[in-house]
């Protein structure tokens, strides 16, 4: 209250404390209706560049087609000596206006990605999910690496068999470089890429299965009795390299399938590889390296043809399947992915 001589006690003009506290609470409302919806139009806005990303990318791969006749072999590994190979990524990159990181390796004597510590530690805009949260290198004593999030198609789950240089079923193999015709399925019904998370968990050199012709498995129980080897968290952390556990997918499961075991008493979702290809010259590569993504609800895939399209997490298993062999002779219809 204030005093006026003339007109005696007069109220003070302004909020009461219970006022304010009710604005407060306005406000907060307004914030918590008004944050998902900011939150949605930021996605939206990461999942478009996403997309612009492996439309990018598969413009890479019709021009290296263009250029070569073929599609670029996801990786070339010698038969007779283990390797680190280097990565079909890294054939891409004259095609993605990174001539000078791909003219920085001596194709004619750097057999091995380990002889150019610089690429490995590059990273590569166009390879990388804008919604990926470990966006960020992996320093090792020897090496430092950078991630990809944009994945080739493998196939169901076998990948490749030293001895015998038997490949899998996708539309890229080891030591294959395959052009339309012997994609048979068609480009617009076969998956070229996916993507897949940085730093995913995964097993590795678990030497089982370790003979040729065993089935995929139905679900994440049927692969349980081949998980085994070594754990680590950094599956899809090296760009250059061309083990399926770093720059491949495959179709044993649907997108975004959680394959949970426990891992130090907790539950984790893991890949697995039965052997990295190119650390032997006798056993098979089995994957189940599943594409997920943070964006909600499924993954980007970009098919051969080089359009882009959302995989929903809830497609039936055999038309994903289907999708990612090369030549299954499938009938899928445009309405089932």
């Amino acid at each position: 209250m204030l005093y006026d001589p003339r007109r005696g006690f007069r109220s003070r003009s302004g909020f009461t404390l219970i006022e304010l506290l009710v604005v407060i609470a306005i406000i907060a409302v307004l914030i918590g209706l008004l944050l998902p919806a900011v939150q949605a139009a930021r996605e939206a806005a990461r999942r478009a560049q996403c997309t612009n990303n492996l439309k990018q990318v598969g413009l890479a791969l019709h021009n290296y087609l263009s250029t070569n006749n073929t599609f670029p072999p996801v990786v070339v590994l010698p038969r007779d000596r283990t390797t680190q190979p280097w990565s079909g990524l890294t054939r891409l990159l004259p095609h993605l206006e990174q001539s000078n990181l791909y003219n920085a390796v001596n194709w004619n004597r750097d057999f091995e990605f380990t002889t150019n510590a610089t690429l490995a530690a590059t990273k590569v805009a166009a390879f990388i999910c804008p919604s990926e949260v470990n966006d960020r290198a992996r320093p090792t004593p020897t090496l430092t690496y950078y991630p990809s999030n944009y994945c080739f198609n493998q196939g169901t789950w076998f990948v490749y068999d030293p001895p015998t240089d038997q490949v899998g079923d996708g539309a890229f193999a080891p030591n294959r470089a395959f052009g339309p015709a012997a994609i048979s399925d068609g480009l617009s019904n076969t998956l070229g890429m996916s993507e897949a998370k940085a730093y995913q968990p995964n097993y590795w050199d678990s030497s089982n299965p370790s003979t040729l012709g065993v089935a995929p498995p139905l679900n994440p129980a049927g692969l349980v009795p081949y998980i085994g080897g070594t754990f680590d968290s950094n599956g899809h952390t090296e760009w250059v390299e061309g083990d399926v556990h770093e720059v491949g997918f495959t179709t044993t499961f649907t997108p975004n399938t959680r394959v949970t075991t426990m891992v130090g008493g907790q539950p984790t979702d893991v890949d697995l590889i039965s052997m990295r290809d190119g650390e032997s010259i006798t056993l098979p590569t089995y994957a189940a390296i599943t594409a997920r993504s943070f964006h909600a609800g499924g993954v980007s895939t970009m098919m051969l043809d080089g359009s882009v399209r959302f995989s929903k997490n809830t497609i039936n298993l055999q038309v994903w399947r289907g999708l990612s062999t090369r030549a299954g002779g499938e009938a899928i219809s445009a309405d089932a992915f």
